[in-house]
């Protein structure tokens, strides 16, 4: 009966707008609620990695207490989302057995004025019945999807940021040849938000032979380096290898031929091995040693109970500082790089060890282009040449006996280290 079938859809236009009623609201809460889990996960990782300085700082009851109050924030969330689920199926039942009603009421009516019959009106009951079970199916459907949508939504962000740096004006490897290692920067200039860290800066690094970078905190040194292996993206044609713009060679063959020791060291939450070989999957365990060696490393390495099958623990936590430094540089020295980048790579190391470091470097690196950055002069005296770095712009370049002579900002550095060493033999 068409009758009868007006009057069991006479809801639908109301169930509708609850249907999207309930929906925008479980996507909305189940969102802040993806936030707050992130920020939870986030808060529950920072502690964890910076435990020590927690303990130092005598912070662990207060950084319980933010905790606990972040969390009963997600509970608190949860619940919302929870009361306002259970209110989705009651709803639709309530718009189910309204129809129901509708055609109870309205249908026995037809049937008394004997526009239907009775077979008729209990067929299209028990059809009104069978609906039951999808109408609340759609409910849960409902649910799940808006969830899902809103955990999409989280990833969509991630999956729409495009790279800055980009292959777009590489050319083939096989055009380019291997690379040998000369580098020269080219009237550079860079800027981060507008505030320039380095001005005309005008430098070539001949294949084979060492340079030391110097100067002052925030001169712009670890920028400098970090334009080579394209961490951040210098102008076309101010930065190039091997004559060429450092933008035609693709990013993979670039970084293959570069060993990166950055300031900040990272280690895996891994073994020593698999951290040494990492970028290098196919090296042996003798090669893994070998460049642990040269890192004078292997020695400490020996050490430990499960020697090269020790974990490291989160951000290599179990390791000092000057392990984790030497780990970093056996790590960049196993890649056999043409390039090798030492950013402060020694810092942590004494300076006994720092001298055999540089030794055994001196003997793998030779023919190859090595920088370091150091604002030891012990680390750069025997460079082939050294720059110093002063606001963003060079200032000084030569030998260590040049800028000896120069009595200029190296100097002065020079003889301060000097002086420390004497009083701390005294």
């Amino acid at each position: 009966s068409h009758r009868l079938t007006l009057y069991a859809f006479m809801p639908l236009p109301i169930t509708s707008i609850v249907i999207q009623y309930f929906g925008r609201l479980i996507h909305e809460r189940f969102e802040r609620i993806q936030a707050m889990f992130s920020d939870i996960s986030a808060r529950a990782q920072e502690n964890f990695s910076g435990v020590r300085v927690l303990r130092a700082f005598a912070q662990e009851q207060p950084e319980i207490n933010a905790f606990e109050n972040a969390n009963r924030e997600y509970i608190a969330r949860s619940l919302r989302l929870v009361r306002l689920m259970g209110m989705l199926w009651p709803t639709l039942e309530v718009m189910l057995g309204l129809a129901i009603v509708l055609v109870l009421w309205l249908g026995g009516r037809e049937v008394v004025l004997g526009r239907i019959t009775v077979g008729k009106f209990v067929t299209f009951n028990t059809f009104m019945v069978m609906l039951t079970w999808p109408i609340i199916a759609l409910g849960w459907v409902i649910n799940i999807t808006q969830r899902g949508t809103a955990s999409v939504v989280r990833l969509n962000q991630i999956f729409a940021e495009k790279p800055e740096i980009t292959d777009v004006a590489a050319r083939p490897a096989t055009d380019l040849g291997p690379i040998r290692g000369e580098i020269e920067f080219r009237d550079l200039n860079f800027n981060y938000n507008g505030t320039h860290v380095l001005k005309n800066v005008n430098l070539r690094i001949p294949a084979g032979t060492s340079l030391a970078v110097v100067g002052p905190t925030g001169a712009g040194k670890s920028t400098l380096v970090n334009l080579i292996p394209r961490i951040y993206d210098a102008a076309p044609g101010t930065v190039l290898v091997d004559g060429r713009p450092i933008q035609e060679y693709p990013l993979a063959e670039l970084r293959r031929s570069i060993g990166f020791v950055p300031q900040e060291t990272f280690l895996f939450s891994d073994s020593i091995r698999d951290n040494i070989a990492f970028g290098a999957e196919d090296a042996s365990t003798s090669d893994v040693r070998t460049a642990a060696e040269a890192a004078s490393i292997a020695g400490d390495i020996e050490e430990f109970p499960e020697q090269y099958e020790t974990a490291v623990g989160e951000r290599g936590i179990t390791l000092s500082g000057g392990q984790k430094q030497r780990t970093a540089i056996a790590r960049a020295l196993l890649r056999d790089p043409r390039i090798l980048v030492l950013d402060d790579a020694l810092s942590s190391v004494d300076t006994h060890t720092e001298e055999k470091i540089l030794s055994r470097l001196r003997e793998i690196m030779q023919g190859r282009t090595t920088i370091f950055i150091s604002h030891r002069v012990s680390t750069v005296r025997n460079a082939d040449r050294i720059a110093v770095l002063h606001g963003g712009s060079i200032v000084e370049l030569g030998t260590h006996e040049e800028l000896i002579a120069r009595s200029g900002y190296y100097t002065d550095l020079y003889n301060k280290q000097l002086l420390e060493e004497e009083l701390a033999q005294v």
